[in-house]
């Protein structure tokens, strides 16, 4: 393989490597932290997608505000359904899975009603990289950097602030964190919001690359739970572990035979990987640590 085809698949798997983590990131908040299977997600994500579209060409934002603003909707949205509906299914998981799939049923209609089955697309920005006999969207590989970004952007959130650490507290043992003056109804709507805001960034990001639809957030829905599904209960280790697995595996099947061979390489990949480990990566990991803890 030559230093061209070498530096197309690298561009390739930051491509996968990209789509997987933001789709998924905002899914594995809200179901690892909170143990809500939110079978709405892909709408979520088809909301900051409409919001970011719409605003650029009706109201004639620029893209990056209109992206700002298909964000925003989104987090307002998410706060709505949980004050209105989640807030009642926590710890009632198949309760959760049917209202949330209703949901997304009920916004897959609702916008085909109200603007259609497509949108006016946006261009993509910042034309394309050459080298040798290839090119590549320079737009894609931004999206890579900012997915690195946003996974180290909730880690300081998480793990090295106070509001992290009341999050966290709540999720381990709520009644706990509860009698030690932690506000958990608002620790569980500021989770959701934050995941409902990653959901819309998916969707104001990606809206530039493909034609937007109704069904533009399905085409997120498998690889995010599939990734949080191998990643396991830790969202930031897990979501980067399973991302960088099945980006690589995807990437790779994909260079070779194509688009679909990709996805199902991908797949096949998350089944043996949770035959293998059930607990997901972090699992695994956590195994691996109380072994070593134990042998010394």
């Amino acid at each position: 393989m030559d230093p061209y085809q070498l530096l197309n698949l690298l561009f390739q798997f930051l491509d996968s490597f990209a789509v997987i983590v933001l789709a998924a990131v905002g899914l594995a908040i809200i179901f690892g932290m909170m143990g809500i299977i939110n079978l709405a997600h892909g709408e979520f994500i088809l909301v900051g997608a409409y919001a970011t579209v719409l605003s650029y060409h009706r109201i004639g934002l620029p893209l990056v505000v209109a992206m700002l603003v298909g964000v925003a909707i989104t987090t307002v949205y998410g706060v709505v359904l949980e004050r209105l509906i989640v807030r009642h299914l926590y710890d009632r998981l198949l309760d959760s899975m049917v209202a949330t799939w209703g949901i997304s049923l009920i916004m897959i209609q609702g916008v085909r009603i109200l603007w259609g089955n497509s949108l006016d697309g946006v261009g993509t920005p910042f034309g394309s990289v050459s080298y040798g006999p290839y090119s590549y969207s320079t737009y894609r590989l931004v999206l890579a950097g900012i997915a690195v970004g946003v996974l180290i952007g909730l880690y300081v959130l998480f793990a090295r602030t106070d509001f992290g650490m009341r999050a966290r507290a709540t999720i381990q043992d709520k009644e706990t964190a509860r009698s030690m003056g932690v506000d958990t109804d608002r620790m569980y709507l500021s989770t959701f919001a934050i995941g409902s805001a990653l959901a819309g960034l998916t969707g104001a990001l990606y809206a530039p690359t493909r034609s937007v639809g109704p069904e533009f957030g399905q085409e997120y829905v498998v690889e995010a739970f599939v990734t949080v599904v191998v990643g396991g209960a830790s969202v930031i280790v897990g979501t980067s572990l399973a991302g960088g697995l099945l980006a690589l595996v995807k990437s790779g099947a994909t260079n070779q035979w194509g688009q679909f061979i990709g996805l199902a390489a991908m797949l096949v990949t998350a089944i043996v990987a949770i035959r293998l480990m059930p607990d997901g990566i972090t699992g695994l990991l956590e195994d691996w640590r109380r072994a070593r803890r134990e042998s010394e």
